[in-house]
């Protein structure tokens, strides 16, 4: 779900621009190494980008760290220029600056992950979100997010769901609290567009979702939304976010106390067959 822009789009500083903030260093660090990498090879901006199909000015715009470029134009601007991986190297930490600072270790981990298990309190998870739910999600943020920033934040977010493309197949486990479920985020048919791709993941062998019923009388986790997950190296870390801050918990005991919760919690909302049944019948209230 990159974003990438051709020759034949209108000329000017094309390319989600990096948030101003901690962490986008990286950005400007890779603008920094295509400019020497360009200039050695004796390539003009405007050669460049007919070669690779971008304007001038998106090279300019890359090359100055004011612009994310798209994995592809790495690739391509690396083979380009004879530059041996110098470019491509950076490729996943250039990507990962689309996401904002609190969430990048999180995007990190669990783009490696062997298993994920999320509670979801306000909103449904991002790895379950249709672009339209996606979007009506940025928009509603306050301080207002500019439209670039948008489009940026939702790029990277959608590129997440390339879990579901993973070989092998990272286990997944949703647990939705049903008010979220029933706010029409964005408009009626965007929420019955994003139960519909709900329903549609579910099926998935590898994806388990639940919802948890507004009237149960027992609740295990209501200290807010969180995550565990599950590493390549065997380590199990857990993940809360609130109001745009974040931790990562990697001790036993931090860890554990998120685990029981879960592990509470699930007995307590509906089976994944039952979750399902739950939401058709809410897709048949339309």
């Amino acid at each position: 779900m990159e974003q990438e822009l051709g020759a034949d789009e209108p000329d000017g500083d094309e390319g989600p621009r990096p948030e101003d903030e901690p962490g986008t260093g990286i950005v400007a660090a890779f603008g920094r190494q295509l400019k020497l990498v360009r200039v050695a090879a004796g390539v003009e901006r405007a050669e460049l980008g007919a070669r690779l199909g971008y304007s001038a000015s998106s090279i300019s715009s890359y090359e100055q760290g004011r612009r994310i470029p798209p994995p592809r134009f790495i690739d391509r601007a690396d083979e380009a220029l004879g530059a041996g991986g110098m470019l491509k190297v950076l490729k996943e930490e250039v990507a990962r600056a689309q996401y904002p600072a609190f969430f990048r270790d999180a995007a990190r981990k669990e783009a490696g992950a062997t298993a994920l298990a999320v509670y979801a309190v306000y909103a449904v998870p991002g790895l379950l979100q249709t672009e339209e739910y996606a979007r009506a999600v940025f928009r509603m943020q306050r301080p207002l997010l500019d439209d670039d920033v948008i489009e940026q934040r939702l790029a990277a977010r959608l590129a997440r769901q390339e879990i579901y493309d993973r070989r092998p197949a990272p286990l997944l486990s949703f647990i939705i609290e049903e008010s979220v479920l029933r706010r029409p985020m964005g408009s009626w048919p965007t929420l019955y567009e994003q139960l519909e791709q709900i329903l549609l993941i579910s099926q998935k062998r590898n994806v388990e979702v639940q919802v948890m019923p507004t009237d149960r009388e027992d609740h295990g986790a209501l200290g807010g939304p969180f995550s565990l997950i599950d590493t390549a190296q065997g380590q199990r870390i857990g993940y809360v976010e609130v109001q745009d801050e974040s931790r990562l918990y990697t001790s036993q005991p931090a860890v554990r106390v998120l685990e029981s919760r879960y592990g509470i919690i699930r007995s307590q909302a509906l089976t994944p067959r039952e979750s399902s049944a739950f939401i058709e019948k809410l897709l048949g209230e339309r």
